[in-house]
């Protein structure tokens, strides 16, 4: 039996001659799906914003808020604090620390409730003494 084409469809478009070619070579036979439906939604491994997140890796750049950057960099602080070379040098950067969250403290900057109190500098110049012992 014979395909019968609608009334004035009686050649093949140049588009459809390019996918039947391609099709005859076998250039759609690795895509996904092939010969069922592709899943509905979006790809979920695809993330749109991944230049954004490359970009500000690359730039080292951070998008928390104030307040959790400030306690991350009270992590840190005090994680170098303990492995300071000296007491005077974990002292400093206890002292400094207690400043940015003094001010924090003072006027809080936006975003979830700091948590965090000055620390004391003297406990943890004891604590690098016991860590440090001559």
């Amino acid at each position: 039996m014979t395909e019968r084409k609608p009334p004035g469809v009686n050649f093949e478009s140049w588009i459809d001659k390019q996918i039947r070619e391609a099709e005859e070579r076998g250039d759609f036979a690795s895509l996904p799906g092939r010969g069922r439906p592709l899943p509905e939604g979006p790809d979920p491994t695809y993330d749109e914003m991944w230049w954004v997140k490359r970009k500000m890796a690359r730039e080292g750049l951070s998008c928390l808020s104030p307040t959790l950057a400030l306690r991350k960099e009270a992590e840190d602080t005090m994680a170098a604090a303990a492995d300071a070379p000296s007491e005077r040098v974990a002292r400093r950067l206890v002292t400094e620390l207690n400043e940015k969250i003094r001010a924090a403290l003072r006027t809080p900057p936006p975003g979830p409730p700091l948590g965090l109190a000055p620390y004391d500098v003297d406990e943890v110049a004891r604590d690098w003494r016991d860590r440090h012992p001559r």
